[in-house]
This record gives structure tokens, sequence and C-alpha cells, in this order.
């Protein structure tokens, strides 16, 4: 990829100001406040895009630092360059309310976009980040932030296991982080659930309880109703058939004559008739004999009414008896009914509380994804070691390569840890980069981003370095700029000195110069 123009419609202190590069080599030169650092950041916010920040960070963010000093309700930018040997204009409009980006090819007229990721695809899917960490070096930025870290890892994970960058180890390993939460948040939510479940079933189950506590007691006091009942019916006929005996008897009594008293009258008779042979006698007989028959008469009447006053007393007392015994009778076998269905329900609350108490089946198969998600983790994060160790020797050769020639063969051996922490590598063992000098820890970071920059981009991405060699000496420099122009890169060169292009020409390299 090239750049050919850039056309900083309205910019920062920039109104309508074009700037054309060519391939190879560009000296951008301009003094301090000329607009060297707006122009960097313009190119980042054209491939980018730049979004507005909020609350009190947007007072310093970079949208309000570039906004136009004139008109600055027109907030734009022109880009022109080449890919894969066709050429693309890329617009954009940065204002706060009517903010747009417009993709097109210069060849065919075909328009692009960028919603459907079709700029991604030209910039070779670099990232904001790897631009900043890699190809694009600010004032006094030399060193690469952590992120290179993470891209690098991704590259190791990717590259070498699938063949391609599509698949990011950070994102995958977050992917599966979060795929873990998911499935431990729907675990704490079944558990949550259960819980809840457990809390209703062991509420229900204690009431049943009670209530069978309460109707066990309920059936013993019926119990005892109904025996005493029976007792008491049973006492009752008892009773009764005594008394029916006793009433025959009586009743017997009441309708025959005792042979003492039939004896005596017969005497009674006898002796009238002896005593009184006149005819006035028989009258005397008659009126004894009628008196007899009535007292007689009156006996057995009196022995029938008591006879039938018992009877009647008796039936309607049993009437009554077995009435209530009927009654406690059907209360009990309710009450059986009841506690044989209330320990129905008991007895399956205890079973549902014993299923839950069980792994089901939704759980195993959670438990499985875990499991499995957690192998998947921890093998990619092996697998990602070894390409790392694979990749971190083939990153560690291309920046001892470039160190070498860029420091004229004094450093021929640099190892990088993890940490992106650089250490030199010699007769005197190994140096960390904090013991040398800052123009020599500069030139290992410049060394740094530019192998990283090989392994992470798929084409040649142009360099833009801001005043980037302050540090360096002048035969350091040399070496440098004559790296970049073997390179075969395009090269984007700021500075506010004129050492860079005394370089270039003592080096004789061919250089395309824009004044700001």
């Amino acid at each position: 990829m090239n750049i050919r123009e850039l056309n900083l419609k309205h910019f920062g202190k920039f109104k309508n100001r074009k700037l054309e590069f060519s391939d190879g080599l560009n000296l951008i030169y301009g003094e301090n406040e000329a607009g060297k650092s707006t122009v960097h950041s313009f190119l980042e916010a054209m491939l980018f895009g730049m979004e507005r920040g909020r609350g009190r960070a947007a007072a310093k963010d970079a949208w309000r630092r570039y906004e136009p000093w004139e008109n600055p309700g027109y907030y734009a930018g022109q880009m022109r360059f080449s890919c894969g040997n066709r050429s693309f204009c890329l617009e954009r409009n940065f204002e706060k309310n009517g903010k747009s980006a417009l993709l097109y090819c210069e060849d065919d007229g075909e328009e692009l976009s960028l919603e459907q990721g079709d700029l991604d695809m030209l910039l070779g899917g670099m990232s904001r980040e790897q631009y900043e960490n890699t190809v694009s070096v600010g004032q006094m930025k030399a060193l690469p932030g952590m992120s290179l870290a993470a891209s690098l890892k991704d590259y190791a994970a990717n590259y070498y296991s699938a063949g391609n960058e599509g698949i990011h180890l950070e994102e995958a390993l977050q992917f599966l982080k979060e795929e873990d939460k998911k499935l431990e948040r729907e675990e704490k939510a079944d558990a949550r659930r259960r819980a809840g479940k457990r809390e209703k079933i062991e509420m229900e189950a204690s009431y049943i309880w009670r209530e069978l506590h309460h109707l066990s007691q309920e059936r013993e006091e019926t119990k005892e109703k109904v025996e005493q009942c029976r007792r008491r019916k049973e006492a009752l006929e008892r009773q009764q058939k005594e008394e029916r005996e006793k009433r025959e008897r009586e009743r017997f009594g009441a309708w025959r004559v005792h042979p003492m008293e039939i004896v005596s009258m017969v005497l009674v008779l006898i002796l009238l008739v002896l005593l009184f042979s006149r005819s006035w006698s028989f009258l005397v007989l008659i009126v004894v004999a009628l008196a007899e028959g009535i007292y007689i008469w009156n006996r057995m009447k009196d022995g029938k009414r008591r006879a039938r006053e018992l009877t009647d007393g008796e039936a309607e007392e049993l009437k009554l008896l077995k009435e209530e015994l009927g009654k406690a009778e059907w209360k009990l076998e309710q009450q059986r009914q009841e506690n044989r269905e209330k320990q129905t329900r008991y007895s399956n609350l205890q079973e549902q509380l014993g299923e839950l108490d069980e792994v089901g089946e939704e759980a195993k198969e959670r438990e499985k994804k875990r499991k499995a998600l957690e192998l998947a983790a921890r093998t990619m994060n092996r697998i990602s070691g070894e390409m790392q160790s694979q990749a971190g020797e083939r990153l560690n050769q291309r920046i001892s390569e470039i160190t070498e020639q860029i420091t004229g063969g004094k450093y021929q051996k640099v190892w990088m840890d993890t940490e992106l922490n650089l250490h030199l590598l010699g007769e005197a063992g190994r140096v960390s980069v904090s013991q040398v000098s800052r123009g020599t820890a500069e030139q290992l970071y410049f060394a740094l981003r530019m192998a990283a920059s090989e392994l992470l981009c798929e084409e040649k991405f142009p360099l833009v370095l801001d005043d980037t060699f302050v540090c360096y000496d002048d035969v350091r420099l040399e070496r440098t700029l004559n790296w970049l122009a073997e390179s075969g890169r395009q090269v984007l060169l700021f500075t506010c000195q004129g050492r860079e292009e005394r370089a270039l020409k003592k080096s004789g390299l061919r250089y395309h110069k824009i004044t700001l």
C-alpha cells in the first residue's frame, strides 16, 4: 500500500492543503508548529476514523485538538492511495452531527463499503493499535505499547496453527471466558431456582407434616369417641335386653294373678256363702267379686303402662346413640382417607427433594461444556506457547538482523521476552535495554517495530516516522536511512531538522521532499 495524496480540506490549522507523496522515501520538513504532528494525526484519522470523547475527556481528545481553526462546522479531508495495483480515494467528514465516509475505486468508479469491512481488507486487517505500535512512530514514542504483545501472541497462535490471522488468540480466549461465565451464570441461576423450589417444597412438606400430626391427634380423639359410643351402645343394648327380660317378667306378673290371691279370694267367697245363707248374701258376694275383679284389672293396666313407658325411652336413647356413632365412624373414615392423601403428598414431596439433590441432565451437560471450555483454553494456551516460542525465535532473529545493520554490527544478537523487554546478548553476557543509552534503546525499539510490522502486516505498509531519529548519532542515522531505502517500503519521514536531508544526500539516496 502506498499513499499518493493527502487533502486536508479543513483539519486543524490547514485549509485545502494538498500533500503529494511518491514511492520510497518522502521527507516532510517543517519547523516547530508547522503542522507535522497535525498531518501525522490526519493520516491516522483518515485510515481509522476519529471519535469524539465524552465528558471531561472530550476537552483534550484528538477531535477537539484538531478541530478546524476556521469554519469549524466544516471538518473533512481526503486521501488517495494505491493497493494491489488499484487506486482508491477515501473521503471523511468528521463533523459532530454529519460524520460520514466514502471509499471508491478511481479505476472503475466502484464504491466500497466501510461498514462491510472493505477498508479493513485493503489495510490487510491492520488495527489502530497495530498501526500505532509498528509502522507509525510518534514523537518520543519509540517504545511500543503492550497491545503489541497481544498482537504477536495472536499472530503466533493463529498464523502457525491456522495458516492465517483471521482468528485472534486474545479474542478466542475472551470468547471462551465469556462462554464459561455464561455457563456459570446459568449454573447460579439454576442453583437459585433449585433453592427456591427446595424452599417451597420444604415449606409445603413442613405444613403437611404439621397437618398430619394434627390429623393424627384428631383421629385418636375420634377413635376414642367411637370406642366410647360403642361401649355405651353395647352397654345400653345389654341393659335394654335385661330390661326387656325384666319387663316380660313384669308383664307376665301383671296379666296373670298370683295363686295366693286367687286362693284368698276363693276362701273369702266360701266363707261369705257359709256365713250368709239368706238371699241378700248373694248381693254381697257379687259386690265382693266385682271389687276383686276391678283390683285385678287395675293391676294389669298399671303393669302394661310401665312396660310401654320403659320401652319408648330406651329406644329413643339407643336411636340417638346410633346416630352419634354413625357420625363418629364417618368422620373417622374421612380422617383416614385424608391421612392417606396427605401421606401420599408428603412422600411425593420427599421424592422431589431427593430429585433436587441429584445432578440433573442439564447440570451434567453444563459441567461437560465447562470442562470442554477449560480444556480448549488450556490447549490454546499450550499451543500458543509453543507457537509463540517458534514465532519468538523468528521475531528475535529479524530484530537481531535489523539491529546489526543499523548499529554497524556492534549488536548482533537481540532477545525479547513476552513482556516486550529487550536484551542484548554478547560476549559480556546479557545486557538489558535499560542499561544502554537512550539512542541505542530507541534503535532497538525501532528494530522491534519494524520486525513486528513485517510479521503482522500482510502487505508492506507505509512507515510513518515523526522525528524518530532525534537521539541517533549521524553514523547510525545514515545506516538506518539506508536500511529504510532498501526495505522497499514507502516512508513518510517527518522532521524539523536538516540532518536527515544531509544524511540522505551524503548516502546518495533518492527522496521526495515536502515543506510545510
